[in-house]
């Protein structure tokens, strides 16, 4: 998808890097993360209480790792993502498994359905990754009006709390069969997160950067009751623990 529309650059974000998503493909949807996805949604369905059939909106999904598992499930999904080539690998797996999942390509800040969804998702940090913060709140105004009236809502990301009690600035590890080196830098008095990602496979290396914005546990909840939601929840993961100093990441489920 091109990061221009109607001839106007559109604001930055990671998003429009289509390089960063083609590189580090091979990071996001690795071995390990395909296998805890049935474990993640089993664990989301009973956070947001939602029972079979229900219609799901899952912004930002990538490959479809955890749309595949809720359409299995018995679930009407869409999956909407920014980058066509992991769309059509959850495509190419839904119609391998015969599962029935939609798919479409469209930037997080323009997809809308009006109270078309009983619930929604949105998973493993896929949002923040705007310089503007008003565009944040253009795609939680966006997931509060797909959802229909009483329609619950659960974003799964890590936190700036979080982040300041495990922070380092670099870490090396192996993934994808490749070994990655990330360098992070935080600015904006914990507001922004910079990261820089070397991977090395077979003596050659590539190197990306992504850019993300930080959210509090005070501060979610406050964007999310600022667009509408009336009954919001934070949790520190995804079986519902409390969101304290142990908090393993930052879970919001928001009802309409």
């Amino acid at each position: 998808m091109s990061a221009r529309k109607n001839g106007k650059a559109a604001p930055k974000c990671v998003g429009d890097n289509t390089n960063f998503w083609k590189e580090t493909e091979q990071i996001m949807f690795d071995e390990y993360m395909w296998q805890i996805a049935p474990k993640e949604i089993e664990s989301a369905i009973s956070l947001m209480g939602i029972s079979a059939g229900a219609k799901i909106l899952d912004l930002c999904c990538g490959q479809g790792r955890h749309s595949l598992e809720l359409a299995k499930r018995g679930f009407a999904v869409t999956g909407v993502d920014f980058t066509a080539q992991y769309l059509e690998k959850a495509h190419a797996k839904a119609k391998a498994q015969k599962l029935n999942a939609e798919f479409v390509n469209s930037d997080m800040r323009e997809f809308c359905r009006k109270c078309s969804f009983d619930a929604a998702i949105n998973m493993f940090t896929s949002f923040g990754y705007f310089e503007d913060q008003k565009d944040d709140e253009k795609v939680v105004r966006n997931l509060y009006d797909s959802l229909k009236p009483g329609g619950v809502l659960l974003m799964h990301m890590t936190s700036k709390e979080i982040l300041a009690r495990i922070f380092r600035e670099r870490d090396w590890y192996e993934a994808g069969g490749m070994k990655v080196l990330e360098e992070r830098a935080v600015s904006q008095n914990w507001g922004w997160m910079k990261t820089r990602w070397i991977m090395s496979k077979n003596g050659k290396e590539k190197e990306v950067k992504s850019e993300h914005r930080l959210y509090s546990g005070t501060e979610l909840e406050a964007l999310l009751r600022k667009c509408g939601f009336a009954d919001v929840k934070i949790f520190g993961d995804l079986a519902g623990a409390p969101y304290d100093q142990n908090a393993k990441v930052l879970v919001a489920v928001a009802r309409k």
